[in-house]
């Protein structure tokens, strides 16, 4: 055990300098990323939101809305489905979560019943009194329906929060249909809530040239169109639009939009996929010098007229629009849209003062609790004691720089478990040198003596901190959150302690053993 080879010491020595080096940026008040070369290290830990401050939300998606567009986009497949076949029908529409219409002739019925039947695999048909035909999604596809749309909201709110530069944002599925949100130094979140706030979802739709837009404030709107309000509020613009239902091309076929300028306004641009592009091509062919409306959240942003066909899959998006809501928007059409709106059910700021508290107090424990096992191990143990405290400097700067190299974020339970692995650090050490002890009572030599301590030591340091270890590896898949954050810091700090206690601290005793060759031991 007392052997070292001099690649073994080298190595020692490397992992040692190397953990001081990733860890010294987190010491010094400054950047140190532009005074030194960029191959050297430069990052820091990231701060949680209890230490640094920023926002926290809870989202709720309003998953009905899903349902509801699944169901009227039977309502249209139906109508053309019945169209074809030429059966007469009356009172087509959604009503109960479930899609209701009446056939005229009852000779018609069963014929209608095997034609909506066609429709959705996924949707069950039942006949009830006078002819009507009830529609409804079945149990398993509202289920899967409704867990897409959680899933895809998560994704699509991490995408939009990830435009924005915030760093170590968490987020995660709450109960059913709920987003957790932390985003660490975001002090004013209503930008974020705005952005959220909108679901994105673009279309280009034709405009309804034929219908009147007063007759359909009425209420006598077309079969297959829709009055939908116009984005652009000012004085003497169109405040109305009469649109077709059916959908050229939708968002989901966008691959890229950016702000841009034209004539000096600030327009988006924006471009198709192969599939998109076709569509748009084939849709802008068909309808020269006809209006067709760029719908985005159920409001025409801008409804042009087609001059010529637009067969190159990218065109622009122009309104009056500010520089920042051109950002905005660039921004949520990149990101995607989300498959049902979101709403905040719970808003809450952590001020940076409350977090440089925080931080303070971690300090301040950190600091007490390594002074008081710095003075135990020198009071206890004398010169070897002294020689544990340097491997458990050592030990703290190799966990700092796993957690800067990790990029990991350190919240105040994560302080806590480096706070418990200062105490952890040094127990092995203690088993060490209480067996070297024994073994000098029990009369021998100082190099028989370290030699024995080691071995028989060796065996419940490696059971401990195993089991130790075993316990943050459960807290960190079966918990969330701070208990994550807690179990991250241990597990990282029972594996250093393994390294400076068997190999720091025992490199140490083996350099000033071939030194100072002493006749007994300062334990």
């Amino acid at each position: 055990m007392l052997q070292f080879q001099p690649w073994k010491t080298a190595l020692v020595a490397l992992v040692c300098a190397l953990g001081v080096l990733y860890a010294l940026p987190n010491v010094v008040e400054r950047d140190l990323t532009q005074d030194l070369p960029s191959w050297l290290p430069g990052k820091k830990i990231n701060l949680g939101l209890d230490l640094q401050g920023g926002s926290h939300l809870l989202l709720e998606v309003d998953v009905d809305v899903v349902v509801a567009e699944r169901l009227e986009a039977i309502v249209d497949q139906t109508r053309r489905n019945l169209r074809q076949e030429r059966i007469g029908y009356r009172g087509l529409g959604v009503a109960s979560n479930a899609v209701h219409f009446t056939v005229r002739n009852p000779e018609d019925l069963e014929k209608a019943r095997n034609t909506v039947r066609r429709i959705d695999p996924e949707t069950d048909t039942e006949t009830g009194a006078g002819n009507t035909i009830r529609i409804t999604l079945t149990e398993v596809a509202m289920r899967d329906l409704k867990a897409r749309a959680i899933a895809q909201s998560i994704e699509i709110v991490r995408r939009r929060i990830d435009e924005t530069g915030v760093r170590e944002p968490t987020i995660q599925r709450q109960g059913e249909d709920r987003i957790l949100l932390q985003l660490p130094g975001v002090d004013d979140p209503e930008r974020i809530k705005a952005l959220l706030g909108q679901t994105a979802k673009l279309t280009f739709r034709m405009v309804d040239a034929t219908a009147s837009v007063q007759d359909a404030m009425q209420g006598r709107v077309p079969p297959g169109s829709q009055l939908l309000p116009a984005a652009d509020e000012r004085p003497g613009a169109p405040q109305n639009y009469v649109v077709k239902r059916r959908v050229m091309v939708s968002g989901e076929n966008l691959v890229d939009a950016q702000p841009s300028f034209q004539d000096g306004q600030p327009v988006v641009s924006f471009r198709f996929d192969t599939v998109g592009g076709r569509r748009f091509g084939k849709a802008t062919t068909e309808n020269v010098g006809r209006p067709f409306a760029i719908v985005l959240d159920g409001k025409v942003i801008s409804a042009p007229v087609i001059q010529t066909a637009i067969l190159g899959g990218s065109g622009i998006i122009s309104g009056s629009f500010t520089v920042q809501e051109v950002q905005d928007l660039s921004l949520l059409l990149r990101a995607g849209a989300l498959p049902a709106p979101l709403q905040v059910l719970e808003e809450r700021t952590v001020g940076p003062g409350l977090g440089a508290d925080s931080i303070a107090a971690g300090k301040f424990a950190s600091v007490i609790g390594m002074l008081l096992v710095i003075v135990f191990m020198i009071v206890a143990y004398g010169f070897f004691g002294l020689l544990a405290n340097v491997a458990l400097f050592f030990n703290m700067a190799l966990i700092v720089a796993v957690l800067s190299s990790l990029q990991a974020t350190l919240t105040l339970p994560g302080i806590a478990g480096i706070v418990l692995t200062v105490g952890m650090a040094v127990d092995a050490n203690v088993l060490i040198f209480e067996r070297i002890r024994e073994e000098v009572r029990n009369g021998r030599t100082p190099m028989a003596a370290i030699e024995a301590g080691y071995q028989r030591a060796f065996r419940t340091i490696v059971d401990a901190n195993l089991t130790t270890l075993f316990a943050a590896l459960f807290l960190y898949f079966m918990g969330s959150g701070p208990v994550k954050g807690f179990a991250v810091t241990l597990g990282i700090g029972i594996l250093t302690s393994l390294f400076t206690a068997t190999l720091v601290s025992r490199l140490f005793i083996v350099l000033w053993m071939r030194r100072s060759r002493p006749s007994e031991l300062p334990i």
